[in-house]
């Protein structure tokens, strides 16, 4: 169990901006991490996330503003307390698997033998114990990136940051993934999730930043930004003639294999719709006003900005 402090939140970045000669990286960037909870922060490539979590990290200083862990202000001493996953792997390919593991949680502050036992456990989980012995560049990307990820969470840190870790998992893995994260959460770990996956940060996120051209241009509690939204989206799967698609309701289609997302302007009418769908033939069967995905806002304020 991860004991939480008084203050409420692990990691809190206030005016935080880096420039890499001419070009500002993150630009004014304000983010609030609640403790306890997942944060997905989100965003283009290019717009900033990396540096942003570098930054946190300690590995790279802000050019202004200021961040602080924990309550406290970020230094080497603070990242002690986070597990971090980052997006290129980082590991020594030549060493053997579990031996590599160890050494990790070592170096977080494991004894050998505590470290050993969790190294077991954690390789059993992800089925890699009968590779435990093998080198690390011989198994593969999807491999490597579990054992990646069990080196960022091993010696239990009180906030974990991960750094597109679905990355090379095939669906099985990236729901055990995606399960462990959910865990850690309910024992009190403060996860942030950056990754373009908007499936998993819609099923685990509490909370998200979106950054774009440095600067983030969306935050808050992600079903209250839904919310705001309104029902605005109508999932339609039909057979036959699409042909009620250019409806003047309709300012926006995102198609998919037997039907589409219909984005509906303000004011539009959902009944209007399946009027003229059926009329024009098609043989409709699923038809559902919601809220926006995550995916259509994401490329709404992305595009916009």
């Amino acid at each position: 169990m991860v004991t939480k402090g008084t203050f409420l939140d692990a990691i809190s970045l206030e005016n935080v901006t880096k420039s890499y000669d001419s070009v500002t990286a993150v630009d004014g960037v304000n983010l609030q991490v609640r403790q306890g909870a997942i944060l997905g922060l989100l965003g283009p490539n290019g717009a900033g996330k990396t540096t942003t979590i570098r930054m946190v990290m300690n590995i790279l200083v802000p050019d202004a503003g200021s961040i602080r862990v924990l309550g406290q202000p970020v230094s080497d001493k603070a990242r002690e307390s986070i597990g971090y996953l980052p997006e290129e792997r980082g590991l020594y390919p030549r060493m053997h698997v579990r031996a590599l593991i160890v050494f990790m949680a070592a170096l977080h502050g494991l004894t050998e033998q505590e470290a050993d036992r969790r190294a077991r456990e954690w390789l059993d989980r992800f089925e890699l114990g009968e590779w435990s012995e093998k080198r690390l560049n011989d198994l593969s990307k999807g491999m490597q990136q579990k054992v990646q990820f069990i080196t960022a969470v091993i010696h239990r840190p009180r906030i974990v940051i991960l750094d597109e870790p679905f990355s090379g998992l095939d669906p099985v893995n990236a729901a055990t993934v995606k399960d462990i994260m959910l865990e850690m959460r309910e024992q009190g770990s403060t996860i942030v999730l950056s990754t373009h996956r908007m499936e998993q940060v819609e099923m685990m996120c509490d909370s998200i930043c979106l950054i774009n051209h440095g600067r983030n241009i969306l935050d808050g509690d992600l079903r209250a930004i839904k919310r705001s939204y309104g029902k605005n989206t109508v999932q339609i799967a039909f057979t036959g003639s699409d042909g009620f698609q250019n409806h003047p309701s309709i300012i926006g289609i995102n198609r998919f294999a037997g039907g589409m997302e219909i984005k509906l302007k303000p004011g539009g009418d959902s009944q209007e719709i399946l009027k003229a769908a059926v009329q024009s033939g098609a043989e409709i069967t699923r038809f559902e006003l919601l809220e926006p995905s995550l995916n259509e806002i994401f490329i709404e304020k992305t595009t916009r900005a």
